[in-house]
């Protein structure tokens, strides 16, 4: 899912692209993207852009008389900026936005379709699609420790939750945790003050760097390469290789569509957390300690397969 940085970069190029423009028309491929009724696709032809924003994950488009587009990616959506009047992918393309000097196209990979579009009259109807999330940059410290504590779950869940903080989600909360070596299943009550500092100044520090990572890649050229698996990444998508703090192997908990990584020795104290999935397979061949791990490597896959097949 496009996070904080990669969406910032979207509205950065789309506001070099479409503020002043005017919105000629919007061509919809998929009618499940739309999730409004009124106001309607018509009453917007016409209209300039007034400005282009964030909203947590959402791209927000302003147009005259206080009339907003609302883009959520969720997943798997990306957005291209083409030539006026470009064809809307056939198995991807979801809409096209059609502007006075080029067309944004929004398509979405896989065969579920989550992205939205909303179109939002007044200022209003705005505030009802904000999550409420805290924006990390510019907040104090009292500011986030508030926000933090507000409920009492983990650290991941709760750095992911739009309605604590805006625009973190799966990919940059682990590379955050990583950087403020700690575990993605502490729980928020837990924390000490020093502790809540040093997540803080890791939010901070991870989402400028790569904000600027990725407005470094981009450059003048619209944004084409945007994934949740970046090189350079510290511990997300790396499962099995080296952490570059202290090479142990990155590991991985896994549940549904969602996949928490992290380092055993910088952020656990070397403990292995239980991945709901594989541990209630290999019930007491669980390792519980990167050392118990490193032992049982050589017949791990087989004990695996084993617990498989007696499921």
């Amino acid at each position: 899912m496009p996070e904080l940085p990669d969406i910032t970069v979207y509205v950065e190029s789309l506001r070099s692209r479409t503020v002043g423009d005017r919105l000629d028309g919007i061509r919809i491929a998929n009618p499940f993207l739309l999730r409004t009724v009124e106001p309607t696709i018509a009453s917007l032809c016409g209209r300039r852009v007034r400005s282009v924003d964030r909203l947590g994950k959402r791209i927000v488009f302003e147009l005259d008389e206080q009339f907003f587009l609302v883009f959520h990616l969720m997943i798997a959506g990306r957005l291209r900026w083409k030539e006026k009047g470009a064809k809307i992918p056939g198995r991807l393309g979801l809409a096209a936005l059609d502007f006075e000097n080029g067309a944004l196209l929004l398509t979405e990979a896989g065969s579920k379709r989550r992205a939205w579009l909303r179109i939002v009259a007044g200022k209003a109807g705005l505030r009802a699609l904000d999550p409420g999330g805290l924006e990390v940059d510019g907040a104090t410290i009292d500011d986030f420790r508030s926000s933090l504590t507000r409920e009492n779950h983990t650290l991941k869940r709760a750095l992911t939750d739009p309605r604590l903080f805006s625009g973190i989600g799966n990919a940059y909360s682990d590379e955050i945790l990583h950087r403020a070596r700690l575990s993605p299943v502490r729980l928020t009550s837990q924390l000490s003050d020093e502790e809540s500092a040093r997540l803080y100044r890791a939010c901070n520090e991870t989402l400028a760097l790569w904000t600027d990572r990725l407005r470094e890649e981009a450059g003048a050229e619209f944004p084409e390469n945007v994934t949740a698996f970046r090189e350079g990444m510290a511990v997300h998508g790396r499962y099995g290789k080296a952490c570059p703090g202290c090479d142990s192997a990155v590991q991985r908990i896994v549940y549904a569509d969602n996949e928490t990584n992290y380092c055993p020795r910088c952020q656990t104290g070397g403990r292995l957390l239980a991945d709901r999935g594989l541990s209630k397979l290999l019930k007491g061949d669980w390792p519980g300690t990167i050392e118990e791990l490193e032992e049982l490597r050589p017949n791990f896959a087989a004990s695996l397969r084993r617990a498989k097949r007696m499921t």
